[in-house]
């Protein structure tokens, strides 16, 4: 890697904000001999041009030994930036590859096949005649070739080992403020009736109750996924044995294969005495029900995955809040790794926060505070009568009880949601619409460019705790991690903030709902970045039209109408929401204790589970995982 190349291979004809200051600091950071760079940088501050600007450091095919790495990888654990990559003109130049399930197979008949479930993983020594011309495999030819290539964090820790992926001299991770969750959820193996086609033919204990004298619940578990691999190795090899499969007998093989793979992952780590790795495991219903191993120190899975597929590594975020406690999450002796911060050159004045917080939104307190804020949406979208709004819900229940509040309040006509169904087509529907509509959403706190008229106003309805039911939580906060803890939920916090202001003379309103947020700004300060805590600081309490579903719809050509009805677009129902009498928006009394988060287990993706079929979930989950865009490609 030649670092003093990467200026002069910004792509962009001329530098905004701080970027060309980054760009010389980002270049002494490599140039000074570390390996990792942490790039802290804003939300809107032009990531993607710094990383091709990384990327074309690197060193090329001319510069080193047939034996050396060249190259560049791009990478990032949201498919809505590498779309976004693949739509900018001043990124051409990185090839992308997806997963195969991405690509339909070309032969005649085949055309709504994808390539993971084609004639070519169907049939036993299948001879494609037009394999040149399958547009998976051509992707994966032009992007192994190319100089830089760009994919999915998931496509990029699944082909490791690869020979057609192999190291390359830089690998730039963007949004990677996640790498160490990423990297759990990777190595979490799910025992389960949608995950382990052999289901039926292994009795599963109960591996607290069953534990032998000296043995825990984790010894117990690893007894029994002996077993199962032996049975999902017998069912594999009877599949493989056969010389065509259907589509169906495809699929099953391909999970088997990764199933005995996660397995065998497993059963190695915990019989290695010296294996850094905790292992927790999770089984709330005893015997017969489901089962999921969760390591809680990805570090040895991100050596294989990650950090043996290059030789130097730049990692942009908005949220690396803190490096030292970053690079222990993934791996890193901090002494090796240098953190970059960039300036945020948005004005204040055009990203302010707003204190309207209406209560504790805390499980126990929920039935209170959401009618609230519900009245505060209408107060906010009289506020903003011509302007869209983004309501981040925080989970599927909550969305629910909102827009049925909403719905009785008479503003349904200008109200969005989406289900977990149509959940990108209504986002892109109400990105493109002229309407001020304002959406309801869950889960969209990242990865989500709403520059100009997209959106100019938000609402934070929740503190984006993690779920203490989760067993690494729990470990963790009886280990004391309580920081962590707060860290985690600033990040997704900061993350939303950064999704209505993109740019210096953009500007967009943040309302905050829940009295936990201001809590949480307390417990988390250390760890706040200068720029953030500079809107915190700045934030004060509006004067809001008086609650009119009238005023509300000013601006559509629509008039209030009465009834649970609840928006244009409407998801499919889990049960209504608890009828009442809205209250009058009004501050909570006192703010929330420390640990206030979903100890439910409302995470957005289990709250109407019983009334939806094991195929839904198990199509909801694939399409939720972080691993879906190459699952099934064996």
């Amino acid at each position: 890697m030649d670092p003093s190349r990467i200026p002069a291979e910004f792509p962009a004809p001329s530098f905004r904000g701080a970027q060309e200051q980054a760009l010389a600091d980002i270049r002494d950071a490599f140039a000074a001999g570390n390996r990792v760079v942490l790039v802290r940088a804003p939300t809107g501050s032009g990531k993607s041009l710094l990383a091709r600007a990384i990327m074309g450091a690197a060193a090329t095919a001319g510069e080193a030994a047939p034996s050396e790495a060249t190259g560049a990888y791009y990478t990032t654990p949201q498919v809505s930036q590498i779309d976004d990559v693949e739509a900018d003109d001043l990124l051409d130049d990185l090839a992308v590859i997806r997963g195969k399930s991405n690509y339909d197979c070309v032969l005649p008949g085949e055309h709504d096949t994808p390539v993971n479930r084609a004639p070519c993983a169907r049939q036993q020594g299948f001879d494609c005649s037009i394999r040149h011309r399958c547009p998976y495999f051509s992707d994966r030819a032009i992007a192994s070739g190319n100089r830089f290539a760009a994919m999915t964090l998931a496509y990029f820790m699944r082909t490791a080992g690869s020979e057609v992926f192999r190291k390359r001299d830089a690998v730039v991770i963007d949004e990677a403020h996640g790498l160490a969750e990423w990297a759990e959820m990777y190595a979490t193996i799910e025992i389960s009736p949608d995950r382990v086609p052999v289901w039926d033919d292994v009795g599963v204990p109960d591996v607290a109750a069953d534990a032998g004298p000296e043995e825990d619940a984790l010894d117990r578990t690893a007894r029994f996924v002996e077993a199962l691999r032996d049975v999902a190795i017998r069912a594999k090899d009877e599949l493989v044995g056969r010389p065509e499969l259907d589509r169906e007998e495809v699929a099953r093989r391909d999970r088997l294969q990764e199933l005995i793979s996660e397995l065998g992952w497993f059963l190695e780590d915990y019989r290695e005495p010296e294996s850094p790795t905790t292992w927790v495991v999770d089984q709330s219903g005893g015997e017969g029900s489901p089962i999921d191993i969760k390591p809680l120190d990805p570090a040895r899975y991100l050596r294989h995955t990650v950090w043996d597929r290059g030789n130097r590594f730049a990692l942009l975020s908005a949220t690396i809040l803190s490096k030292e406690a970053f690079c222990r999450g993934v791996g890193l002796d901090p002494a090796d790794v240098a953190l970059v911060d960039v300036e945020h050159t948005f004005p204040l004045a055009n990203r302010p926060l707003y204190d309207v917080t209406q209560g504790s939104m805390t499980y126990e307190h929920r039935d209170e505070t959401v009618p609230k804020i519900a009245r505060l949406i209408v107060r906010l979208m009289a506020e903003h009568p011509d302007e869209k709004g983004l309501i981040h819900a925080h989970s599927y229940d909550i969305a629910e009880r909102l827009t049925e509040r909403l719905g009785e309040f008479g503003v349904a006509a200008r109200v969005r949601r989406h289900d977990r169904q149509n959940r990108d087509a209504e986002l892109e529907a109400w990105k493109a619409s002229a309407d001020p509509e304002v959406f309801v959403s869950v889960k969209m706190e990242e990865a989500l460019d709403l520059k100009g008229d997209r959106c100019r106003w938000q609402v934070v309805c929740k503190a984006p705790y993690r779920n203490t039911n989760d067993s690494r939580v729990a470990r963790r906060l009886e280990d004391g991690q309580w920081a962590w803890y707060h860290r985690t939920a600033l990040r997704t916090v900061i993350q939303a903030c950064g999704r209505v202001v993109r740019a210096p003379d953009d500007h967009g309103a943040t309302y905050l709902a829940d009295d936990s947020l201001l809590d949480l700004f307390e417990r988390a300060e250390a760890d706040t970045p200068d720029w953030f805590r500079d809107q915190v600081d700045a934030m004060t309490t509006p004067s809001l039209p008086a609650f009119d579903p009238e005023a509300a719809l000013a601006g559509i050509d629509a008039s209030p109408s009465g009834g649970a009805g609840a928006g244009r677009r409407r998801g499919r129902r889990s049960g209504g929401s608890e009828s009442g009498n809205a209250g009058h928006s009004s501050r909570g009394a006192g703010g929330s204790k420390a640990g206030d988060g979903d100890a439910t287990g409302d995470s957005g993706t289990t709250d109407d589970a019983s009334v939806r079929t094991r195929s839904e979930r198990d199509a909801e989950r694939r399409r939720d995982h972080p691993l879906s865009d190459v699952w099934g490609d064996g």
